[in-house]
């Protein structure tokens, strides 16, 4: 088992989306190096973290859990998609998806103001904390991923 952090926009995309329909594809990952970690590590049953990017305070908002196997993407070979690839050939794709599950938000958001106070510690092999992190979906080590769920319980610093 593989515990997960996957990126959305709040404003395409958040929490609050994904409790309303309780199951969603994560499609739209048009980088290389997410999309493998995508395609060739997820399970169904890893849990995620639903981290709210690109947005006034970024944080880890809900917890979710991989609900599917991947498969190909097809918004890739949809024109009228925004992720639409107009290289995408779906005899051989290129981009994948899993379906994601809601299980809860998370009980106050875990801002990434805070997580990288921990930078130097408890999670300090943890892309998101360090400059120049820009992948949409990133694998936690267990022991991160227990060390972030604990902090919902601890008074905002």
């Amino acid at each position: 088992m593989t515990h997960w952090l996957f990126k959305s926009e709040p404003g395409v995309f958040g929490i609050d989306d994904l409790a309303a329909r309780g199951v969603e594809p994560w499609d739209g990952v048009r980088n290389y190096q997410a999309r493998n970690l995508l395609r060739d590590r997820t399970a169904v049953g890893d849990p995620v973290f639903f981290y709210h990017s690109n947005c006034a305070r970024p944080a880890i908002v809900g917890l979710a859990e991989v609900a599917s196997s991947p498969r190909p993407d097809p918004t890739a070979f949809d024109p009228a998609s925004p992720h639409h690839d107009p290289k995408g050939d779906p005899a051989k794709p290129r981009w994948y998806l899993v379906d994601v599950r809601y299980r809860r938000h998370l009980a106050r958001p875990i801002t990434l103001a805070e997580l990288k106070t921990h930078a130097e510690g408890a999670l300090a092999g943890l892309a998101l904390v360090h400059r120049g992190n820009r992948l949409s979906v990133m694998p936690l080590s267990p022991a991160q991923f227990d060390f972030i769920l604990a902090l919902e319980h601890r008074p905002a610093p």
